[in-house]
């Protein structure tokens, strides 16, 4: 399961040197994103480099997303379920 970059990112640019796979990349608009094709989780190291870095933690698994927002998970939310009852 491969990690990603949050909305809460302010580009400051400490993880992309950090990256051993080069799986951190900017879009044309500015945006960073990983690659979980290339990521690997820094396998072998004590924890994740870009992570390490992220003065915001704005770089999380994919699983700790969903798990901290069900709604990412597919699952409805008790207010949610009020509204459509």
């Amino acid at each position: 399961m491969a990690y990603h970059i949050t909305a809460k990112c302010i580009s400051c640019d400490m993880c992309l040197p950090e990256c051993p796979n080069g799986a951190i990349a900017m879009d044309q608009e500015g945006n960073y994103s990983i690659d979980p094709a290339r990521c690997t989780e820094c396998a072998g190291f004590s924890a994740p480099a870009c992570v390490s870095v992220c003065p915001v933690r704005c770089i999380r698994r994919r699983e700790e997303e969903t798990a901290a927002d069900p709604r990412k998970a597919g699952k409805k939310t008790p207010s949610a379920r009020r509204a459509t009852s």
